[in-house]
C-alpha cells in the first residue's frame, strides 16, 4: 500500500465515528474474526498484567477479555471518540460481571492512534486487535507495538488481505477508473513489517470468508454503517450519479450465487511475540488519555 492509498487517519476517525450507534447491528465479520482470535488466545498460556485492546470499536470483547484475563488491568484504546462512548457505556451495562469478576479492573479508555500510542515503552503485556491493523501504515504499526510490548509479549491480531471485497471492486472498475475499495495489503507484506520491527516465532494464516446479500445497495449500506466505506484518498469527492450506481449494482450480478451476492472477505490471523531486544520509539505523539468521565455522551 502505497502513501496515496492510505487513508487519512482523519477519514478513518471521521467514517468509525459516524459509525458507532448502528455498527453492533451489522458487524458480522468482526464477531466472527474476534470469536476466532480469542479461540486462539486460549490456546497460549499467558498471564498478563496488562492488556491493549487496540481499535477496540464499541468494546463487545472487553467482557470476553475481563473473563479470561480477570486480574489484568485493560486498556480500551480507539482512534474514534464516539466508538469509545459505546465502549463505556456497553460496559457500564455489562457491570453485572462483579458477579462472577469480583476483581476485574476497570477498563482505561483511551482515545489514540495506533502507530502513536500513548503508552510507555515495554508496558503492555497483550496487544489484542482484531480488524483494525489494516487503516494503517503497517511498518510504524508494528514498530510502535513492538516499543510498547514487554519482551515476549504477545501480539494477537486480525487483518484484511487484498482478496477483500473483490467482486464489488471488479463490478465498480467496471464502471469508472476510480478506486472505490480500500486497498489491504497480502500476509507476505505483513509478515515482512513485523520481523522488520522485531518481532519473533511469527505465525500468520489466512481464511476466506464470504457474507451473502439479497441487494448490492445492502451490501454498500452495511459497508457504510461499519465505518468501511471507501476512504481511499484517491477516491472520487462528487456525489456518485445515479447512472454509475445503476451501472455498479448491474455489473456485481454477475456475482450472484444461489440467489445472493456474495462480499468476500480475505482474513489473516497473526500471532507473534515481541523479541528480547529493546523496541524503538518512533516519534512522539500528540494523543490524549481521555478519563472515562470526560468523555462525551452522544
Amino acid at each position: 500500500m502505497t502513501d496515496s492509498q492510505r487513508p487519512q487517519k482523519s477519514d478513518v476517525a471521521k467514517s468509525f465515528a459516524a459509525a458507532a450507534h448502528d455498527y453492533d447491528d451489522v458487524a458480522v465479520l468482526q464477531r466472527q474474526t474476534a470469536d476466532e482470535l480469542l479461540d486462539r488466545l486460549s490456546l497460549v498460556n499467558i498471564q498478563p498484567q496488562t492488556v491493549l485492546d487496540l481499535g477496540c470499536g464499541t468494546g463487545r470483547n472487553l467482557s470476553f477479555l475481563a473473563q479470561r484475563y480477570p486480574d489484568a488491568q485493560l486498556l480500551a484504546m480507539d482512534i474514534a471518540p464516539a466508538m469509545l462512548v459505546r465502549a463505556r457505556n456497553n460496559w457500564q451495562q455489562h457491570l453485572g460481571f462483579k458477579r462472577w469478576l469480583p476483581g476485574a479492573s476497570r477498563p482505561l479508555f483511551i482515545g489514540a492512534d495506533a502507530e502513536r500510542l500513548p503508552l510507555p515503552d515495554q508496558s503492555v503485556d497483550l496487544v489484542f486487535a482484531n480488524l483494525a491493523l489494516q487503516w494503517c501504515d503497517v511498518a510504524s504499526v508494528f514498530a510502535e507495538l513492538r516499543r510498547v510490548l514487554k519482551p515476549e509479549g504477545l501480539l494477537s491480531f486480525t487483518t484484511l488481505g487484498p482478496d477483500t471485497l473483490k467482486e464489488l471492486r471488479t463490478a465498480w472498475a467496471a464502471v469508472d477508473k476510480y478506486p472505490h475499495i480500500n486497498v489491504f495489503l497480502d500476509m507476505h507484506d505483513v509478515g515482512s513489517a513485523m520481523s522488520t520491527a522485531g518481532f519473533e516465532d511469527i505465525v500468520l494464516d489466512v481464511e476466506h470468508q464470504q457474507l451473502g446479500y439479497a441487494t448490492a445497495m445492502q451490501m454498500m449500506r452495511d459497508l457504510k454503517l461499519l465505518g468501511a466505506s471507501n476512504m481511499n484518498p484517491g477516491r472520487r469527492k462528487s456525489l456518485t450519479g445515479k447512472q454509475r450506481l445503476q451501472q455498479v449494482i448491474h455489473e456485481c450480478e454477475q456475482f450472484r450465487i444461489n440467489g445472493q451476492l456474495p462480499a468476500s472477505y480475505e482474513v489473516i490471523y497473526g500471532h507473534a511475540f515481541a523479541g528480547t531486544s529493546s523496541g524503538r520509539f518512533l516519534g512522539t505523539g500528540s494523543e490524549v488519555l481521555i478519563a472515562v468521565e470526560d468523555i462525551g455522551r452522544r
